[in-house]
């Protein structure tokens, strides 16, 4: 029986005086007199504390929003994408709805048993990010694994802007090379210009410095002057936004139905692409889309040139014993005069619009350069002197 009680049933059977029951059970005699009368109007019962909630809140969740938290949530995860408190709450200015705090959403997810309790995690404001200034600032570039229904596995090759997390291109492949590298960033900077930089980590299809030389990727970056950076080795936080991005691209493909080939697969791809870059609001983003933040701003440009790229081709090949290397342009073989010294050694052609540069692959010289002369079945080498690739080792 509460104090409060006690204190009632000592004064009505004249026990106590209330003056001596409020001394006695702590009570002020205004206050004793206050559950007194509770008792004579209600009985018993009334004298226990009452609850000091409104009858009714006018702001109070109406049982519609509350019904379509739920119904987002349930929804949002069956299609593989972020299901939390903040997004629903765009979801719900998106449709219209006047969206309720996301503590309130919090709790009513979890009145509905759709939230799980987890750890405590270390606070965001305690994480340091760099992020770039300007969209095509910097791209960042990784692939990941995926399997097949049958258990295949297949590469998916991304590259993520980095101010706006804009998933510029994702490709799948049985496996990704360092052609594949080239011909996908060639083909994402036709469709949206040139990166001023690129971040990646040190896989080989992206570097070769380590094996002591350089890849078709770094001389294709030195060429358009497109600055490269890499990751420390064993540090993948450098590349944290692809990383994290790969764990929301393979949430989302878990929820789609098994794909058989990689045409498939890729179709798959092109429909995330649209979803993740028009459709999912980004945390990150302060909730808006990765489409319109990257297009909200100026884009950056390299640091030589505007930023336009014409067409560029890259060839291996070994200069043939009398010195020359054999290159087809539109349907028509033209012979480059490298000279009779290179004879064996292999080399890397790289050609845009008007100039074919051939480079020695061991040592970065640049052999010999010639001018794209369509008429001419032999092209002749208009460098004067050996030279080194800007930035060879």
């Amino acid at each position: 029986m509460s104090k409060a009680r006690v204190a009632v049933l000592k004064v009505v059977t004249k026990e106590l005086s209330v003056t001596a029951a409020a001394a006695h059970y702590g009570y002020s005699r205004q206050h004793l007199h206050r559950l007194l009368a509770r008792y004579r109007e209600s009985g018993l019962d009334a004298v226990d504390p009452q609850s000091r909630r409104p009858h009714f809140n006018p702001r109070a969740t109406s049982s519609e929003v509350r019904e379509l938290i739920v119904e987002l949530r349930l929804q949002l995860l069956r299609d593989g994408l972020d299901a939390g408190p903040v997004t629903i709450a765009w979801h719900l200015t998106e449709q219209g709805h006047r969206a309720p705090s996301t503590s309130t959403i919090r709790r009513t997810l979890t009145n509905a048993g759709l939230i799980d309790p987890e750890p405590r995690k270390r606070p965001r404001s305690s994480y340091h990010r760099f992020q770039a200034s300007q969209p095509n600032e910097c791209w960042q570039s990784d692939f990941t694994h995926w399997h097949l229904a049958d258990g295949t596995d297949i590469e998916i090759l991304n590259w993520l802007d980095d101010h706006s997390r804009y998933l510029i291109r994702c490709t799948a492949h049985p496996r990704v090379t360092g052609d594949i590298v080239v011909t996908e960033f060639l083909t994402a900077c036709h469709e949206h210009g040139q990166p001023a930089s690129t971040l990646t980590d040190n896989g080989r299809v992206y570097t070769a410095r380590f094996g002591g030389g350089k890849n078709a990727y770094e001389y294709l970056l030195a060429i358009l002057g497109i600055t490269q950076k890499n990751g420390h080795p064993g540090h993948p936080q450098t590349q944290g936004k692809i990383e994290r991005f790969h764990q929301t691209q393979k949430q989302w493909l878990a929820q789609q139905p098994p794909t058989h080939t990689v045409a498939q697969l890729q179709h798959q791809l092109d429909r995330y692409r649209s979803i993740y870059n028009e459709q999912r609001p980004h945390r990150a983003l302060d909730r808006t889309t990765p489409a319109k933040t990257y297009t909200a701003l100026p884009k950056a440009t390299p640091a030589r040139g505007d930023g336009a790229i014409g067409h560029h081709r890259l060839r291996y090949d070994h200069v043939d014993v009398w010195g020359k290397v054999s290159f087809r342009r539109a349907g028509r073989m033209h012979h480059l005069g490298v000279g009779y010294t290179h004879r064996g050694t292999r080399i890397l052609a790289i050609a845009d619009d008007t100039t074919v540069t051939v480079i020695h692959l061991e040592t970065s010289e640049i052999l010999s350069t010639h001018t794209i002369e369509p008429d001419k079945t032999y092209w002749r080498n208009t460098q004067r002197a050996p030279g080194r690739w800007p930035g060879a080792l």
